[in-house]
C-alpha cells in the first residue's frame, strides 16, 4: 500500500514538474513582457526550483568519458567485467594507460543510492589507477527468480570480484570501501586472510564506515537502537508493486531511505534550495547548475532487498557482532585477528553525522595481529559524510593520501591520529553541499 501510494504521488509530481517547467520557460521567455520585471524573474526561478525538485529520476550514468594521464587527455570507456543477479562489476578502461597502474576496486554503498553517487570518487582515482566499481542493482528490478540477497551474499560478491580482477600471477589489488560496505568488505578481507585466499588484496581503505557503531553514536545509530527489530520488519519493509520486474519481492524502498536522510538535515536542504532560488534570480547559472547536479544524484534512489537490510540492522547496528567477535559468514567466524598481510587505512570526517568519529577507526583496533606500521588513520577536519569521498577536500587532501597508501608509502598522517593532519580548504561549491 505504501509503495503504491508513493508511485501515485510520484506520477502526480511528474505532471506538476512538467507544468512548472513550462511555466518557468514562459516567465523567462523574451516574448513575455513580464519576463523583464523582477516579479517575472522570481516566478520563473520559483517554478524552476519546484520543477527540478518534483521531477522523477532513474538510474544516472557515470558519464566519465575521459581522464588525464601524464598530462594527456585519454578516452575512458565502461566495461562490464562480471554480472550477477544483484549487481555487476564495472571497469573504467583508459586508452593507452600504463599496464602497471594499481588495480583499485571501489566498493559502493548499497544504501539507497546508486553507485554513481561515487562519481567524484571514481573520477579522482582514474588518472593513476585501473578502477573497478561495484554497480549494485535496484532490488525492484530483480525478479523473484533471481533469489535472495543478504549480507552474506554481499561478502561473497566482494570476494568473487576480487578474484575476477586478480588472476593468478598478477599483482594484488587494492580496495576502497565507502561508508556502508566497510563492514562486509572488512569481513571479506578477514575471511580471505584466514583461508589464505589467492586474491587477498594488498590494501584496504575504509572511509566513514560503521565498523563499531557503539563509538560516537549518530542519529542513524540511535534510531536503529531505539526501535526493536520487529519494528523495522513491520514498518519499513514493503512489497514491490506488480508493474516492476521484481513484483512481490520484499524490499526497503529507496524513497524511505531518502526521506530519512533529508529529514536529518532538513534545515540545510531548505537553505540549499533557497540559495538555488537566489542563484536563478541573479542569473548565476554555474552555481545553480552545481546545486542541481548534486540533487540530481542525491534524489536518484533504489531499493534494497529486505534480507540485506534487516540482516545489516541486526548485525551492524543492533548487536554489533563484528566488534564483539560474534559475526559469522555462512557459519564461519569472521576473525579480524586473521588480518596480518593487508595494510589498513581508516578515514573519518570530523563532521560526519552518519558514521561518528571512532566507528571506522575501530577496524584498526580489531586487527590485533596486524603490525602497527601497517595501520593508518586520518581524521579530516571540517568534513561531513559526503565530503569524505566527494568535493575539494576529497580531491586535494584525502585522495593524495589514499594514493600514497596504495603505492606502499606511509600516508602523510600520523598513526592513530596523534597530532592530526589539519585541513583548511573550503568546500568547493561546484561539488554540492557538505552534508549527508
Amino acid at each position: 500500500m505504501l509503495y503504491s501510494a508513493y508511485e501515485m504521488g510520484k506520477g502526480w509530481f511528474a505532471g506538476a514538474s512538467a507544468a512548472a517547467r513550462l511555466g518557468s520557460d514562459w516567465w523567462s521567455s523574451p516574448a513575455n513582457p513580464f519576463a523583464y520585471s523582477g516579479a517575472g524573474e522570481a516566478v520563473s526561478a520559483a517554478l524552476d526550483v519546484f520543477s527540478h525538485a518534483a521531477a522523477p529520476r532513474g538510474k544516472p550514468e557515470f558519464g566519465l568519458a575521459s581522464t588525464m594521464i601524464d598530462g594527456k587527455m585519454v578516452t575512458v570507456t565502461e566495461e562490464i567485467v562480471d554480472r550477477k543477479p544483484f549487481g555487476q562489476l564495472k571497469r573504467f578502461v583508459r586508452a593507452g594507460a600504463p599496464s602497471d597502474d594499481p588495480k583499485l576496486l571501489i566498493v559502493a554503498p548499497m544504501s539507497g543510492h546508486y553507485a554513481t553517487l561515487l562519481r567524484g570518487t571514481v573520477e579522482r582515482m582514474l588518472p593513476n589507477h585501473d578502477v573497478y566499481v561495484t554497480d549494485w542493482r535496484d532490488a525492484k528490478m530483480a525478479p523473484q527468480s533471481a533469489g535472495t540477497f543478504d549480507l552474506d551474499d554481499y561478502i561473497d560478491y566482494v570476494m568473487d570480484w576480487l578474484a575476477a580482477i586478480t588472476p593468478e600471477g598478477s599483482p594484488r589489488a587494492h580496495v576502497l570501501a565507502v561508508c556502508q560496505p566497510s563492514v562486509p568488505v572488512y569481513a571479506a578481507v578477514a575471511l580471505m586472510s584466514a583461508s589464505k585466499h589467492p586474491a587477498l588484496p594488498a590494501t584496504l581503505t575504509m572511509m566513514g564506515g560503521p565498523i563499531d557503531t557503539r563509538s560516537a553514536p549518530t542519529a542513524v545509530n540511535t534510531l536503529a537502537m531505539q526501535r526493536p527489530f520487529a519494528w523495522f520488519q513491520q514498518n519499513v519493509i514493503v512489497k514491490v508493486p506488480q508493474y516492476y520486474p521484481g513484483a512481490g519481492r520484499t524490499v526497503y524502498p529507496g524513497f524511505l531511505q531518502l526521506a530519512g536522510f533529508m529529514s536529518m538535515n532538513l534545515g540545510n536542504h531548505m537553505v540549499s534550495h533557497w540559495e538555488l532560488f537566489k542563484h536563478l534570480v541573479q542569473g548565476d547559472g554555474d552555481s545553480a547548475d552545481a546545486t542541481k547536479a548534486f540533487y540530481e544524484e542525491y534524489r536518484s534512489v533504489c531499493d534494497m532487498t529486505s534480507e540485506f537490510y534487516l540482516q545489516t540492522i541486526d548485525t551492524v547496528f543492533q548487536n554489533h557482532l563484528l566488534p564483539r567477535g560474534e559475526m559469522t559468514h555462512r557459519g564461519v567466524p569472521v576473525d579480524p585477528g586473521a588480518i596480518t598481510d593487508v595494510a589498513l587505512f581508516a578515514i573519518e570526517g570530523e563532521r560526519d553525522d552518519i558514521s561518528g568519529i571512532g566507528q571506522t577507526r575501530a577496524s584498526l583496533e580489531l586487527a590485533v595481529n596486524l603490525a602497527p606500521e601497517r595501520k593508518h588513520y586520518f581524521m579530516v577536519q571540517g568534513v561531513g559524510h559526503y565530503g569524505i569521498f566527494n568535493g575539494s577536500k576529497w580531491r586535494l587532501i584525502i585522495a593524495p593520501e589514499v594514493e600514497a597508501f596504495i603505492r606502499g608509502l606511509t600516508p602523510n598522517v600520523p598513526l592513530h591520529g596523534e597530532g592530526l593532519h589539519e585541513a583548511h580548504i573550503d568546500m568547493d561549491p561546484a561539488q554540492g553541499v557538505e552534508f549527508a
